[in-house]
């Protein structure tokens, strides 16, 4: 069983240090009073070509929009990371998350589905979580698939009741401008 992944985002550098430790580009991040945007391609992964993501540290999910690439698709339309997520730096630019094994699958309007749940009880028997975290992700996973439920399975109409709104580069009632 493997450590809890941990993530970096350096606004200030435009980067993204992924779990491996590899430093990658990042072409947008934006920051907001509830959480951090970022956009970047994947060039060099065999099934992703583009992610786009939102940090919520008071939700305690990194909520994402995998671009897949054709013949690589999967039915999801947004997946939900359980995360820590704490800010350093003497302005707070550099954003870490760490990951607590739980992912929940939405496809929007159908439904929200829990999974690598395996994984989170490994990793609480093994006491690669502590048993306050283990409870925040589960407190937050039961959060956000009650809110998801309340909401038809639509991410962006759950987070906009909480005064949340996302915006996305090809979604169309929230587009955001990419890159020309």
């Amino acid at each position: 069983m493997h450590p809890p992944k941990v993530e970096t985002f350096d606004v200030h550098a435009c980067t993204n240090t992924d779990p491996k430790g590899f430093v990658r580009p990042v072409d947008q991040y934006r920051t907001e009073e509830f959480g951090l945007y970022l956009d970047r391609a994947m060039p060099d992964h065999p099934r992703f070509a583009r992610l786009e993501s939102w940090l919520l540290p008071a939700l305690g999910i990194r909520v994402t929009d995998w671009w897949f690439r054709p013949g690589q698709e999967r039915d999801q339309d947004f997946y939900l990371d359980i995360v820590d997520i704490d800010r350093s730096g003497p302005d707070g630019s550099v954003w870490r998350t760490v990951d607590h094994y739980l992912d929940i699958v939405v496809r929007s309007g159908r439904s929200s589905t829990v999974v690598d749940l395996d994984e989170f009880v490994t990793a609480v028997a093994s006491g690669l979580l502590s048993r306050a975290e283990a409870e925040r992700a589960l407190a937050n996973s039961y959060r956000a698939l009650t809110g998801l439920g309340a909401h038809g399975h639509d991410v962006n109409a759950w987070l906009t009741s909480l005064g949340i709104q996302l915006t996305w580069r090809r979604h169309p009632a929230t587009r955001e401008p990419g890159p020309s």
